[in-house]
Protein backbone atom coordinates (compact mmCIF):
# COMPACT_ATOMS: atom_id res chain seq x y z
CA UNK A 1 0.00 0.00 0.00
CA UNK A 2 1.14 3.57 -0.51
CA UNK A 3 1.95 6.34 1.77
CA UNK A 4 -2.21 7.51 0.94
CA UNK A 5 -3.90 4.32 0.94
CA UNK A 6 -2.15 3.76 4.67
CA UNK A 7 -3.18 7.46 5.40
CA UNK A 8 -7.05 6.53 4.27
CA UNK A 9 -6.93 3.12 6.34
CA UNK A 10 -5.75 4.88 9.79
CA UNK A 11 -8.43 7.52 9.26
CA UNK A 12 -11.28 4.77 8.19
CA UNK A 13 -10.24 2.97 11.25
CA UNK A 14 -10.11 5.79 13.16
CA UNK A 15 -13.99 7.29 12.86
CA UNK A 16 -14.93 2.61 12.65
CA UNK A 17 -13.46 2.67 16.39
CA UNK A 18 -15.62 5.89 17.49
CA UNK A 19 -18.84 4.32 15.73
CA UNK A 20 -18.09 1.14 17.21
CA UNK A 21 -18.24 3.01 20.67
CA UNK A 22 -21.68 5.36 19.81
CA UNK A 23 -23.40 2.90 17.62
CA UNK A 24 -21.74 0.18 16.66
CA UNK A 25 -21.03 -1.67 13.47
CA UNK A 26 -17.68 -0.10 12.57
CA UNK A 27 -16.13 -2.75 11.47
CA UNK A 28 -18.44 -2.59 8.39
CA UNK A 29 -16.38 0.31 7.57
CA UNK A 30 -12.80 -0.81 7.10
CA UNK A 31 -13.54 -3.64 5.20
CA UNK A 32 -14.77 -2.54 2.00
CA UNK A 33 -11.97 -0.28 2.10
CA UNK A 34 -9.38 -2.43 2.00
CA UNK A 35 -10.67 -4.84 -0.85
CA UNK A 36 -10.96 -1.09 -2.48
CA UNK A 37 -7.43 -0.87 -1.39
CA UNK A 38 -6.31 -4.07 -3.19
CA UNK A 39 -7.18 -6.82 -0.62
CA UNK A 40 -8.33 -10.15 -1.67
CA UNK A 41 -11.70 -10.62 0.35
CA UNK A 42 -10.49 -13.18 3.21
CA UNK A 43 -7.37 -10.95 3.53
CA UNK A 44 -9.20 -7.99 4.24
CA UNK A 45 -11.82 -9.58 6.48
CA UNK A 46 -8.83 -10.92 8.56
CA UNK A 47 -6.84 -7.77 8.66
CA UNK A 48 -10.23 -6.19 9.51
CA UNK A 49 -10.66 -8.59 12.31
CA UNK A 50 -7.26 -8.13 13.74
CA UNK A 51 -7.60 -4.56 13.23
CA UNK A 52 -10.72 -3.99 15.83
CA UNK A 53 -8.75 -6.01 18.51
CA UNK A 54 -7.70 -2.81 20.26
CA UNK A 55 -11.42 -1.47 20.32
CA UNK A 56 -12.51 -4.88 22.13
CA UNK A 57 -9.70 -4.16 24.80
CA UNK A 58 -10.69 -0.34 25.30
CA UNK A 59 -14.59 -1.64 26.10
CA UNK A 60 -13.36 -4.06 28.56
CA UNK A 61 -11.39 -1.58 30.28
CA UNK A 62 -14.32 1.25 29.96
CA UNK A 63 -17.21 -1.60 31.46
CA UNK A 64 -14.52 -3.28 34.44
CA UNK A 65 -16.79 -1.61 36.62
CA UNK A 66 -19.74 -3.39 35.89
CA UNK A 67 -18.33 -6.98 36.24
CA UNK A 68 -18.59 -7.63 39.88
CA UNK A 69 -20.09 -10.75 40.96
CA UNK A 70 -19.77 -11.93 37.05
CA UNK A 71 -16.41 -13.81 37.37
CA UNK A 72 -18.41 -17.48 37.43
CA UNK A 73 -20.65 -16.17 34.13
CA UNK A 74 -17.27 -14.29 32.74
CA UNK A 75 -15.72 -17.63 32.46
CA UNK A 76 -18.62 -19.28 31.15
CA UNK A 77 -18.75 -16.95 27.96
CA UNK A 78 -15.03 -16.42 27.86
CA UNK A 79 -14.80 -20.55 27.28
CA UNK A 80 -18.05 -20.92 24.52
CA UNK A 81 -16.38 -17.58 22.31
CA UNK A 82 -13.28 -19.63 22.56
CA UNK A 83 -14.74 -22.62 21.47
CA UNK A 84 -16.56 -20.10 18.93
CA UNK A 85 -14.12 -18.07 18.04
CA UNK A 86 -11.89 -21.13 17.14
CA UNK A 87 -14.17 -22.75 14.75
CA UNK A 88 -15.03 -19.94 12.81
CA UNK A 89 -11.72 -19.19 12.14
CA UNK A 90 -10.70 -22.74 11.57
CA UNK A 91 -13.66 -23.19 8.98
CA UNK A 92 -12.45 -19.53 7.16
CA UNK A 93 -9.34 -20.64 6.62
CA UNK A 94 -10.15 -24.51 5.54
CA UNK A 95 -12.47 -23.37 3.23
CA UNK A 96 -11.85 -22.13 -0.18
CA UNK A 97 -11.57 -18.29 -0.74
CA UNK A 98 -13.84 -18.58 -3.67
CA UNK A 99 -16.77 -19.92 -0.73
CA UNK A 100 -16.28 -16.94 1.30
CA UNK A 101 -16.17 -14.48 -1.74
CA UNK A 102 -19.70 -16.70 -2.24
CA UNK A 103 -20.72 -15.78 1.25
CA UNK A 104 -19.57 -12.99 2.04
CA UNK A 105 -22.57 -10.47 0.11
CA UNK A 106 -24.74 -12.04 2.08
CA UNK A 107 -23.14 -12.05 5.67
CA UNK A 108 -22.61 -8.17 5.13
CA UNK A 109 -26.19 -7.99 4.06
CA UNK A 110 -27.41 -9.67 7.11
CA UNK A 111 -24.76 -7.61 9.67
CA UNK A 112 -26.33 -4.32 7.65
CA UNK A 113 -29.88 -5.45 8.69
CA UNK A 114 -29.38 -6.37 12.29
CA UNK A 115 -27.75 -3.32 12.66
CA UNK A 116 -31.18 -2.09 11.04
CA UNK A 117 -33.22 -3.74 13.46
CA UNK A 118 -30.62 -2.94 16.47
CA UNK A 119 -32.79 0.12 18.05
CA UNK A 120 -36.02 -2.14 17.77
CA UNK A 121 -34.56 -4.97 19.96
CA UNK A 122 -32.96 -2.64 22.24
CA UNK A 123 -36.51 -0.92 23.30
CA UNK A 124 -37.78 -4.19 22.96
CA UNK A 125 -35.35 -5.43 25.93
CA UNK A 126 -35.63 -2.27 27.49
CA UNK A 127 -39.88 -3.15 28.09
CA UNK A 128 -38.92 -6.56 29.01
CA UNK A 129 -35.79 -6.10 31.32
CA UNK A 130 -34.94 -5.37 34.70
CA UNK A 131 -36.35 -7.98 37.44
CA UNK A 132 -32.74 -8.50 39.26
CA UNK A 133 -30.19 -11.51 38.08
CA UNK A 134 -31.44 -14.43 36.59
CA UNK A 135 -29.93 -17.75 36.08
CA UNK A 136 -28.40 -18.82 32.40
CA UNK A 137 -30.79 -20.26 30.04
CA UNK A 138 -30.07 -23.71 28.43
CA UNK A 139 -30.04 -22.30 25.07
CA UNK A 140 -28.31 -19.32 25.49
CA UNK A 141 -24.57 -21.30 25.42
CA UNK A 142 -25.48 -22.86 21.87
CA UNK A 143 -26.65 -19.41 20.68
CA UNK A 144 -23.51 -18.05 21.79
CA UNK A 145 -21.20 -20.21 20.28
CA UNK A 146 -22.98 -20.05 17.14
CA UNK A 147 -22.37 -16.18 17.11
CA UNK A 148 -19.14 -16.24 18.41
CA UNK A 149 -18.18 -18.70 15.17
CA UNK A 150 -20.53 -16.23 12.84
CA UNK A 151 -17.29 -13.48 14.59
CA UNK A 152 -14.47 -15.59 13.78
CA UNK A 153 -15.53 -16.42 10.04
CA UNK A 154 -16.57 -13.03 9.48
CA UNK A 155 -17.34 -10.77 12.64
CA UNK A 156 -19.15 -7.96 11.16
CA UNK A 157 -22.03 -6.51 13.72
CA UNK A 158 -20.72 -9.21 16.16
CA UNK A 159 -21.36 -6.83 19.21
CA UNK A 160 -25.29 -6.34 17.60
CA UNK A 161 -25.52 -10.40 17.96
CA UNK A 162 -23.98 -10.53 20.86
CA UNK A 163 -26.11 -7.56 22.84
CA UNK A 164 -29.51 -9.54 21.28
CA UNK A 165 -28.62 -12.63 22.62
CA UNK A 166 -27.24 -11.80 26.00
CA UNK A 167 -30.14 -8.93 26.56
CA UNK A 168 -33.17 -11.54 25.95
CA UNK A 169 -31.39 -14.33 27.75
CA UNK A 170 -30.81 -11.95 30.97
CA UNK A 171 -33.25 -9.90 30.43
CA UNK A 172 -30.51 -6.94 31.32
CA UNK A 173 -29.41 -4.83 28.75
CA UNK A 174 -27.26 -2.78 30.67
CA UNK A 175 -25.68 -6.15 31.34
CA UNK A 176 -25.99 -7.34 28.14
CA UNK A 177 -23.56 -4.44 27.22
CA UNK A 178 -21.04 -4.73 29.57
CA UNK A 179 -20.74 -8.32 29.11
CA UNK A 180 -20.77 -7.78 25.04
CA UNK A 181 -16.83 -6.42 25.17
CA UNK A 182 -15.91 -9.05 27.04
CA UNK A 183 -17.10 -11.59 24.78
CA UNK A 184 -15.87 -9.86 21.85
CA UNK A 185 -12.57 -9.94 23.11
CA UNK A 186 -12.39 -13.45 23.66
CA UNK A 187 -13.11 -14.15 20.62
CA UNK A 188 -11.58 -11.21 18.89
CA UNK A 189 -8.20 -12.29 20.83
CA UNK A 190 -8.50 -15.85 19.47
CA UNK A 191 -8.82 -14.51 15.78
CA UNK A 192 -5.83 -12.16 16.56
CA UNK A 193 -4.05 -15.70 17.14
CA UNK A 194 -5.24 -17.89 14.67
CA UNK A 195 -4.91 -15.06 11.79
CA UNK A 196 -1.76 -14.11 12.92
CA UNK A 197 -0.39 -17.11 12.76
CA UNK A 198 -2.03 -18.77 9.27
CA UNK A 199 -3.97 -15.86 8.18
CA UNK A 200 -2.80 -13.88 4.86
CA UNK A 201 -3.09 -10.74 7.12
CA UNK A 202 -1.85 -7.10 5.74
CA UNK A 203 0.53 -6.29 8.67
CA UNK A 204 1.06 -3.34 7.31
CA UNK A 205 -2.58 -2.33 7.40
CA UNK A 206 -3.02 -3.20 10.60
CA UNK A 207 -0.07 -1.30 12.56
CA UNK A 208 -2.08 1.71 10.71
CA UNK A 209 -5.19 0.44 11.89
CA UNK A 210 -4.99 -0.79 15.14
CA UNK A 211 -4.00 2.20 16.85
CA UNK A 212 -6.15 4.53 14.98
CA UNK A 213 -9.22 2.03 16.00
CA UNK A 214 -8.13 1.99 19.58
CA UNK A 215 -8.22 6.27 19.54
CA UNK A 216 -11.39 6.03 17.84
CA UNK A 217 -12.79 3.95 20.59
CA UNK A 218 -11.67 6.24 23.34
CA UNK A 219 -12.90 9.66 21.51
CA UNK A 220 -16.51 7.89 20.65
CA UNK A 221 -17.16 6.89 24.17
CA UNK A 222 -16.86 10.24 25.37
CA UNK A 223 -19.12 12.08 23.42
CA UNK A 224 -21.32 9.28 22.63
CA UNK A 225 -24.50 10.72 24.62
CA UNK A 226 -23.45 13.64 22.67
CA UNK A 227 -23.71 12.55 19.17
CA UNK A 228 -27.30 11.79 17.61
CA UNK A 229 -27.61 8.24 16.94
CA UNK A 230 -30.00 7.55 14.17
CA UNK A 231 -28.19 9.38 11.53
CA UNK A 232 -25.06 7.91 11.83
CA UNK A 233 -26.54 4.31 11.84
CA UNK A 234 -28.99 4.92 8.70
CA UNK A 235 -25.19 5.91 7.27
CA UNK A 236 -23.42 2.30 8.11
CA UNK A 237 -26.57 0.61 7.01
CA UNK A 238 -26.89 2.19 3.89
CA UNK A 239 -23.25 1.75 3.30
CA UNK A 240 -23.41 -1.98 4.34
CA UNK A 241 -26.11 -2.32 1.92
CA UNK A 242 -24.20 -0.76 -1.20
CA UNK A 243 -21.44 -2.71 -0.12
CA UNK A 244 -23.14 -6.10 0.37
CA UNK A 245 -24.72 -5.30 -3.75
CA UNK A 246 -21.34 -4.34 -4.76
CA UNK A 247 -19.96 -7.65 -3.32
CA UNK A 248 -22.66 -9.62 -5.43
CA UNK A 249 -22.15 -7.87 -8.69
CA UNK A 250 -18.47 -8.10 -8.07
CA UNK A 251 -18.81 -12.13 -7.50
Amino acid sequence: MSAADLFLVAGVALVAGGLNSIAGGGSLLLFPVLVALGLSTVAANVTNSIAQWPSYVGGVLGFRGSYGGQRARLVRFGAVALLGGTTGCVLLLTTPSSAFDLVVPVLVLFASSLLAVQPLVTRRLERTGGGGPRRDPVWLYPALFLGTAYGGYFGGALGVVLVGLLGIALHDLKLANALKPAVSTVTATVTLVVFGLWGPVDWTAVAVAAPASLLGGFAGARVARRIPVTPLRIAIVTLGVSVAVYLFVRT
